[in-house]
């Protein structure tokens, strides 16, 4: 368990309210993050904390919102829509956990194409990087 209680208790927190040392907290060492738009998987604490703590500051905005959520035991599906620069992205945030409570792969699928390409171009603009 972490600080707050469950890992999806400690994600809904971040989300709330960004704080890269709080998402370090609730990584794993090994944890495993699939980016809707780069190709291989990205391994580890710094990679990941890196991507997602990018897509905390892209994302923090009024509208976005969870509108579904599926759990299990050790993993979950939350299903967000937020607007970006007039595009509506609906995406799905997977999340799978160990069982001390940390994030162990976080996966991030997005719709529909524009979506994909806003949120290419914005998050590589956080990352310092020109979008391929």
């Amino acid at each position: 368990m972490t600080a707050h209680g469950s890992p999806l208790a400690a994600w809904h927190a971040l989300v709330r309210a960004p704080d890269p040392q709080a998402l370090q907290a609730i990584l794993a060492d090994d944890v495993v993050f699939h980016s809707p738009v780069v190709h291989t998987p990205q391994v580890g604490k710094a990679l990941t904390a890196m991507y997602l703590g990018a897509a905390l500051r892209l994302l923090a905005v009024d509208s976005f919102r969870y509108v579904r959520e599926v759990t299990g035991p050790r993993d979950a599906a939350l299903e967000f829509v937020v607007e970006l620069d007039g595009i509506t992205v609906n995406g799905v945030d997977m999340i799978a956990w160990n069982e001390a409570g940390l994030i162990t792969d976080f996966k991030v699928l997005l719709r529909p194409l524009k979506a994909v390409h806003i949120v290419h171009q914005k998050m590589a603009e956080l990352l310092g990087r020109a979008p391929k």
